[in-house]
Parts: structure tokens; C-alpha cells; sequence
């Protein structure tokens, strides 16, 4: 009798498999409680019962046989993973992120007078939008960005001299890119997919188009007219930052993103055009310490005593009166 009633309870009960924690984070869309029957024998839907529950309260039932839903309101978005998969055990749920609340939630399967049931927690996790390292190199790469363009304008106000408006100007666009870019980093640093996160990385790769014209305006400085090696440094950091422009494009919409190198080699090729662009400034500005500017030839000064001509009145004067100006002599 014993051996009987122990083979009954044992067929009576299905193996429910699945994980005891359950991690959600801001890039999922959805979240998915897995749920899986491992000792279906009839694999019949219409003798399968499906029930979920949160905190003892059911969010979510089906009945195969008559093919009845019940949804809680505050789980709308609840659905059976598969349901044409159900015959083969798979019972997972999938919630909308923003339904899926914290807390314990279980799963019971019923197959005719056979039943199982599985519990799990769900839990937050601190997950970030770029990995710790990403996010490290692309401010690494914009604060160098701000560090090579004021270096730039050291060297160019040491051996040159430059208009106090100009200045002023570079000065506080030079400013501005570096206080934007800051409250960018500050904000695109935290953890998570939010619109925080997407504004600061917009702070930072958006407002480095000042660089361009800034670059432009300190190479005239140092040049009259600009040669073709300085319109190939202006030119690769533009190329550097509509490459930056497109990876930012393309990494706000996916979490996690899958074209962040596309943005950081654009960050790169800008900083590698400054570095470029504080050697050659360095090094021409060293050649031309005794030497006019290129594009500019030097100006022959010359050594003139200022003589004051007569007028056409005076000339007269002394044409029809010789005697008057004479005595003036002597």
C-alpha cells in the first residue's frame, strides 16, 4: 500500500524549473519569469491550467480548455512567452519593464489532476547604460580635448601677439565648451538608461563643434593665409566629429549600446587633430621666431626724413618775387 500511494503522489506532481532571482535593469524593455514543466505526459493544452502570482495575488491565469485569460490591471501587459509552446512546458511570463515591480512572484501549472509550482524574487539591479571603461574614455578623451586647445592658445599667446577681443573670444568659447561638457560628464557618468544619461552624452559630443572654428580662428592667428597642412588638421577634426556625431546617434536608442566605439574613435581622431595641430603650431612657431609669417612676406622698412613740399601759392611767391624769400636764407 505504502510503495502504491508514494508512486501516486509522485505522479501526481509536476517538476517546475526556472531560477529563484530574477535581475530587471533599466535597458530591459521586458522582463521574463521563466517557468518550465520538465514531466508533461499529455502535452494536451486543453487539460493545462497556468496561474501567476505577486505577493499571494494572482496577476495572471489561462485556462487551455476554454481559452481564458485573466490579466490583473496593473499587469496589463502580461503575457505567456509562447503559448504555442505551452504544450511543451513552457509556462514563462513576460511583463513591460515598467509593470514588472519588485517583489515574489510564483508560477503553478496544473495538467489534469497533476500540479507544480515554482517561486522566484524579482530583483533591480544596478546596471549602466556604457561600461564603467567607455564611460571612462569618452570623458578621458573630452577633458584631453579641453586640455590640448587651452595648451594651443598658451603657446600661440606666448610667441604671438593676439587682439585682447580675439582673445576674450576664444577664452570664453573655450570656457563654455569646458562647463557644458562637465555638467555632461557629471550627468552621463551615473548609472542607468535614463534620459539623464542619453543628455549628458549629448552635452559632451554635441557642443564639440565649437572646436572647429575655434581651431580655425587660432591657426589665423599664427597664419596670414592657411596653408594646406592646417586645412588637413581642421578638416580631420571635423571628420573626427561628425564620426562622434554618429556613434551618439546610434548608441541613444540601444541599451546596452552596440556602436560605442563608433563614438569614441570620432572622441579619438578629434584629440589626435588637436595634438597634431599644438605640434605643428610649436614647431612652425619656433622656425618663424626670426622669420616673417608664412603666408606674409616681410616688409622692407625704410628710413625717410619727412620734408614738407610747398604749395602751388608758395611757389608762385618765390617765382615773381625772388627777393622775398632770399633774406629768409642768408
Amino acid at each position: 500500500m505504502c510503495p502504491f500511494s508514494f508512486f501516486f503522489i509522485g505522479s501526481a506532481q509536476l517538476i517546475l524549473s526556472g531560477t529563484s532571482i530574477v535581475e530587471k535593469n533599466d535597458c530591459n524593455e521586458t522582463v521574463v519569469l521563466p517557468c518550465y514543466v520538465t514531466n508533461l505526459k499529455q502535452n494536451n493544452e486543453n487539460v493545462m491550467f497556468v496561474t501567476w502570482k505577486r505577493q499571494g495575488i494572482i496577476i495572471f491565469s489561462y485556462h487551455g480548455g476554454n481559452k481564458n485569460l485573466n490579466v490583473h490591471p496593473s499587469f496589463s501587459s502580461a503575457r505567456l512567452l509562447s503559448k504555442p509552446e505551452l504544450v511543451k512546458g513552457v509556462a514563462s511570463l513576460v511583463i513591460d519593464s515598467a509593470q514588472a515591480t519588485v517583489g515574489n512572484y510564483s508560477c503553478k501549472v496544473t495538467e489534469s489532476n497533476r500540479e507544480g509550482e515554482i517561486k522566484m524574487e524579482l530583483k533591480n539591479s544596478s546596471g549602466s547604460w556604457f561600461l564603467l571603461v567607455e564611460r571612462a574614455v569618452i570623458i578621458s578623451l573630452m577633458c584631453l580635448l579641453v586640455i590640448l586647445c587651452a595648451a594651443q592658445l598658451s603657446v600661440i599667446g606666448l610667441k604671438y601677439e593676439i587682439e585682447s577681443q580675439r582673445k576674450v573670444y576664444i577664452i570664453v568659447a573655450l570656457v563654455i565648451f569646458a562647463v557644458v561638457a562637465g555638467v555632461g560628464a557629471a550627468l552621463f557618468i551615473q548609472d542607468g538608461y535614463t534620459v539623464r544619461n542619453q543628455a549628458g552624452l549629448g552635452l559632451i559630443v554635441i557642443p564639440a563643434v565649437i572646436l572647429v572654428p575655434l581651431q580655425y580662428v587660432m591657426f589665423g592667428i599664427v597664419f596670414d593665409s592657411l596653408l594646406q597642412a592646417t586645412l588637413a588638421l581642421i578638416g580631420l577634426k571635423l571628420l573626427g566629429f561628425i564620426i562622434a556625431v554618429v556613434g551618439f546617434a546610434l548608441c541613444v536608442p540601444a541599451c546596452p549600446p552596440l556602436h560605442g566605439s563608433v563614438l569614441i574613435a570620432g572622441s579619438a581622431i578629434m584629440a589626435i587633430a588637436s595634438l597634431l595641430s599644438l605640434a605643428y603650431v610649436f614647431i612652425m612657431g619656433s622656425r618663424m621666431k626670426d622669420h616673417p609669417r608664412p603666408g606674409k612676406q616681410g616688409k622692407r622698412r625704410s628710413c625717410r626724413i619727412p620734408v614738407k613740399l610747398p604749395c602751388s601759392r608758395e611757389i608762385w611767391q618765390i617765382l615773381t618775387h625772388p627777393t622775398s624769400w632770399m633774406p629768409a636764407i642768408i
